[in-house]
């Protein structure tokens, strides 16, 4: 469920029209809800209670600060996977104590940095990195407390390019080399074990490949204990999709997604983390765009629009599906007819869709591409010399823009020219 809906023929985000929007800050932006962030969010909360949680919600999805604020006022933990993330939840007003850190290529840097400013956890992904932030934390006096992210060798049966949890992927240790790793941990100075963490990919839309991964690591975490290690906490990651095609049948819910939790780990007695970050912000947000033209093709016609692959990247990259729909509402008899829509970047992989069924529109007509609060704006880019899109935050009647579209005066003084020159 989101809170974009036709109101007397017009598309609004809650109670605020998105022409008016548009009319306030141009085209193209993102849009997010307030009200779908929260409600999803706390759909988590509900579906884990009562095993002791917390809800860390994956920041590579949308890194916006007011977004993450919005999320932490609930008491949303955070997955960072970055200094800059880990300096982004911070200023976001996200303690330390509620941030884990994960991602396979950890700097010293980062280390230093994530230790001297408090940190829930490291989810270590290598024996190197293991070692490396031993050195690091005793050298700072401090304890890193870790999770070990074991490699479960399940297929999440999901896109190539986000799976995460079979052997041939670069994330986590296999978890037949778990009990080793875990001795060596034990026995280096400067890192407290504390849990076990998983994570097997995104975009699922099946329950059976995580109940095969959490099985799998309640015998873990049984056998660990039973070597003398403290597994009190269980990282299982994130993951669970979302409907980016309407007509499509649902994923399962966070309320499904929790008794499964329940049935596989709830009895072993530890916190539960998980860091869903796409079912929590993917349906919060839309990119709004305008049609520029309407060019008829041999053999078909193109719906040329201000948006580009640089602004919503996931079609390009990934061949993504998302629904784009007219911001005025068509007729419910309205005769369709099939479109390519593209972007005005001098490729033919700035294509959006292909032959996709829409009404008749018109140069100056807004579309909105439904579910891209997730992995839009954080993926988007300059290129061309195309400013980054706005962002626009969304309670109730207002909205208030979260980051501006930078002038292209800011963008070109950027970069410096060498005396030489």
């Amino acid at each position: 469920m989101d809170h974009f809906l036709y109101r007397d023929g017009i598309l609004h985000a809650e109670d605020v029209a998105l022409p008016e929007i548009a009319a306030a800050v141009g085209t193209p932006f993102y849009c997010y809800s307030t009200a779908t962030l929260e409600r999803h969010f706390r759909l988590f909360q509900e579906a884990l209670n009562p095993l002791p949680n917390l809800v860390c919600f994956a920041m590579k999805s949308n890194s916006n600060q007011a977004v993450l604020r919005t999320l932490a006022n609930l008491g949303a933990g955070m997955d960072v996977v970055s200094g800059g993330e880990y300096l982004r939840a911070k200023a976001a007003g996200v303690p330390g104590d509620r941030i884990v850190f994960s991602g396979v290529g950890k700097t010293r840097a980062e280390m230093r940095q994530a230790l001297a400013g408090g940190i829930r956890q490291f989810n270590v992904e290598s024996e190197p990195e293991l070692m490396a932030l031993s050195e690091i934390a005793d050298g700072l006096g401090l304890t890193a407390p870790i999770a070990i992210r074991v490699n479960p060798d399940v297929d999440a049966k999901t896109h190539e390019k986000i799976a995460t949890g079979k052997s041939e992927n670069k994330f986590g240790i296999p978890i037949a080399r778990a009990r080793e790793v875990y001795a060596l941990a034990a026995s280096l100075p400067g890192i407290e074990v504390v849990g076990i963490d998983v994570h097997i990919g995104s975009q699922l839309t099946d329950l059976e490949p995580f109940h095969q991964a959490y099985a799998k690591v309640a015998e873990l975490t049984s056998v660990l204990r039973a070597e003398g290690h403290d597994i009190r906490r269980l990282d299982l990651g994130g993951g669970l999709g979302i409907p980016y095609e309407r007509s499509n049948s649902a994923p399962p819910l966070p309320l499904e997604y929790g008794q499964l939790i329940k049935d596989t780990l709830g009895h072993l007695d530890c916190e539960i983390e998980i860091e869903p970050g796409r079912l929590i912000s993917g349906n919060a947000g839309i990119l709004v765009s305008e049609v520029i033209y309407v060019k008829e093709g041999e053999g078909r016609d193109f719906l040329i629009l201000d948006a580009a692959m640089n602004d919503l990247m996931r079609p390009s990259l990934y061949g993504a599906h998302h629904d784009i729909v007219p911001v005025v509402e068509p007729a419910a008899a309205a005769e369709t007819r099939g479109f390519d829509v593209v972007g005005p970047v001098c490729e033919t992989g700035d294509t959006f869709a292909k032959q996709r069924a829409l009404p008749h529109l018109s140069p100056g007509d807004l579309v909105a591409f439904r579910s891209a609060g997730a992995y839009g704006a954080v993926m988007a880019s300059e290129y061309n010399t195309r400013p980054l899109v706005p962002e626009v935050l969304v309670k109730g009647d207002q909205f208030a823009v979260i980051r501006p579209r930078p002038t292209f005066d800011e963008i070109i003084n950027r970069d410096t020219i060498p005396s030489w020159l």
